[in-house]
């Protein structure tokens, strides 16, 4: 396979895939004072973590946590200031409302958050990214991924996103034992081993996977 063409992920738009909800945004330019720092969204306890963060942490963790709370939001009617999204322990986002999940990712120009009622993961990588990609690959995907992924951006980007989003399903790290468990089988369309489900899209310059763990959406 030489080269594929992902369905399209429009950003600003809310989607549902397979029992999960899901918001892709464009981050508000470098050196731009971004929109939700003027506006009183966060609660005291996620002030506190945002504030102890270096500036440029605190723009892409303020941005994540904005439209996964506005997700919600439009899921439940709750006011999205009564929406609090902490991290656990072991560093993974965890919202407030009961029997909701919740999933994140950023780049320079993107964020994405993804709501569901099980396990759920979701990833971004910008296509730029293709080169870093091909580098990492062997770290964290067996060789007859690798083939899978070829040498477009699209398909490189594409294998990135999809094993990164399916180890977050689990909580666990890319330098984890997670990553060689969990097998990329084919990527157009996308599937995983074990009882998984998988979406890969194009949101503008970045391609994107959300997996859904535990037998949803079936």
């Amino acid at each position: 396979m030489s080269h594929t063409v992902f369905p399209g992920i429009t950003p600003g738009r809310v989607h549902r895939w397979g029992g999960a909800t899901l918001l892709v945004a464009r981050r508000d330019a470098p050196g731009r004072r971004p929109s939700w720092s003027r506006l009183p969204l966060f609660t005291p306890a996620e002030r506190l973590v945002l504030h102890g963060l270096p500036p440029w942490r605190q723009a892409e963790w303020g941005a994540g946590r904005l439209i996964a709370k506005t997700v919600v939001s439009w899921l439940t009617g709750l006011p999205v200031t009564d929406v609090e999204i902490l991290p656990r322990d072991d560093g993974s986002p965890r919202v407030s409302v009961p029997g909701l999940h919740v999933s994140l990712s950023h780049t320079t120009h993107h964020v994405a958050a993804a709501i569901a009622s099980g396990a759920v993961g979701v990833d971004l990588c910008e296509t730029t990214a293709a080169p870093a990609v091909r580098r990492a690959a062997a770290h964290v995907m067996a060789p007859e991924e690798r083939q899978l992924s070829g040498e477009t951006p699209e398909l490189l980007t594409a294998a990135w996103a999809l094993k990164e989003a399916a180890v977050k399903a689990e909580r666990q790290g890319l330098f984890s034992e997670a990553p060689r468990r969990i097998r990329i089988l084919t990527l157009a369309p996308p599937t995983l081993s074990g009882d998984r489900r998988a979406l890969v899209g194009s949101a503008g310059t970045a391609t994107l996977a959300l997996v859904l763990g535990d037998g949803q959406g079936g």
